[in-house]
C-alpha cells in the first residue's frame, strides 16, 4: 500500500509485524570524495550546500577516511574510488539501495549525479559479487533519489517518502515497488527541503528523530510521533540545521551522526536516545557537510 492518507497508513503500519527483515544493515558501502567540489547543479535545490570557497577537498578526504575507519568497527564497510567528474558521489545512498537479494539504481534529478548510476564497478559488486538481482530505475523520467527521498523502517517494511524536486509521486511509487515496502506514506517536504533523510531518521525500527520544520504538513509529524512513541524524538531548529536528523543506526544499539550534529543536541535529545537504548557515536565531517549532506548521506546500506 502506498498512500497520502495518514490514517490509512497508520492503520496498516500498526498492524505490520517486525519481521520484514533485519532492522539494521549487515554491511555498508561508501564512495571516496575524489574531486570533491561545489556541484552547481546540485546547489540549485540544496540550500545546505556551502559556497565554493568553503570546499576543502583534502580535509574532506581525510575526514571520509576517518568515517570509514569508525563505522568499520561496527559492521563490514567497503569504500569505492571516487571520480572527479562526479563531485557528489560521496553520497551514494541516493543512487544505490539494497533489500534482500536485490539492488536498486535510482534516477537522480541532476545530470551531474545521473553519471553516478552508470558505474560498472558498483553495479558489478552488487550484481556480480553479491549476486543481487538488479532493478534499474535510472533511465525512466521520474526522479527517485532512493534512501535520500525514502526513509525506511526496515524492521516493519514501512516507507516515508517526502516529495520534492528530487522525488515526485511516481518516483515514490517506483521506489515503493522496487524495495518491496509493505506500506509507504507519501507527503510533501517543506519548501526548501530536498531530501527526507535530512529531516527524519528511523532508528533500528523502534525510534524516530524528526525535524518538524522539514514537513509541509504538521499532521505527518504527528503521525510519525504517534507511530514511534514513546521514542519519537522531536528536534529543534538548531538541531535540524546541524544535521542531527541525518542520523543512522548501524546496529541495534548505536546511532551515528556528525560531530557537529552531536554537539548541537540538547540534553533532552541525548536522554531520549539513551532511553531508546542507543549509544551515540559521532565523527567529525564538517568539510564533507559543505557538500550539503552529512553522515547518513555518506553511508550506503547492504541488506
Amino acid at each position: 500500500m502506498i498512500t497520502r492518507d495518514i490514517e490509512q497508513f497508520l492503520a496498516a503500519a500498526r498492524r505490520a509485524p517486525s519481521d520484514f527483515g533485519p532492522a539494521t544493515a549487515r554491511a555498508a558501502f561508501l564512495v571516496a570524495p575524489d574531486g570533491f567540489r561545489l556541484a552547481g547543479q546540485s546547489a540549485a535545490d540544496n540550500h545546505y550546500m556551502a559556497d565554493a570557497g568553503a570546499f576543502d577537498a583534502a580535509r574532506a578526504s581525510a575526514q571520509h577516511r576517518d568515517l570509514h575507519r569508525a563505522i568499520a568497527q561496527v559492521l563490514p564497510a567497503v569504500c569505492f574510488a571516487g571520480d572527479p567528474e562526479t563531485p557528489d558521489a560521496l553520497f551514494p545512498n541516493n543512487v544505490f539501495a539494497t533489500t534482500a537479494g536485490r539492488y536498486v539504481v535510482g534516477r537522480m534529478r541532476h545530470p551531474v549525479r545521473q553519471r553516478e548510476a552508470t558505474r560498472a564497478d558498483i553495479r558489478g559488486f552488487f550484481g556480480g559479487v553479491l549476486d543481487y538481482a538488479e532493478i534499474d530505475l535510472s533511465t525512466q523520467p521520474h526522479p527517485c533519489e532512493l534512501t535520500g527521498a525514502l526513509v525506511i523502517d526496515r524492521a516493519r517494511g514501512l516507507g516515508f517518502a517526502g516529495l520534492s524536486e528530487r522525488c515526485d509521486a511516481e518516483g515514490a511509487r517506483l521506489m515503493h515497488e522496487a524495495l518491496g515496502m509493505r506500506a509507504t506514506l507519501v507527503f510533501d517536504l517543506a519548501d526548501g527541503e530536498y531530501h527526507t533523510n535530512v529531516v527524519l531518521a528511523v532508528l533500528a525500527g523502534r525510534a524516530a528523530m524528526v525535524c518538524p520544520g522539514g514537513f509541509a504538513d504538521p499532521a505527518v509529524v504527528d503521525a510519525i510521533a504517534a507511530l514511534y512513541a514513546p521514542h519519537a524524538i522531536m528536534l529543534s531548529p538548531a538541531e535540524h540545521a546541524a544535521f542531527a536528523g541525518n542520523a543512522i543506526a548501524l546496529s541495534e544499539d548505536t546511532v551515528w551522526m556528525s560531530d557537529g550534529a552531536g554537539r548541537a543536541l540538547a540534553p533532552a535529545t541525548r536522554e531520549a536516545l539513551a532511553a531508546a537504548g542507543f549509544a551515540l557515536h559521532t565523527v567529525g565531517i564538517d568539510a564533507i557537510e559543505a557538500g550539503g549532506g552529512s553522515l547518513r548521506c555518506c553511508i550506503g546500506e547492504v541488506y
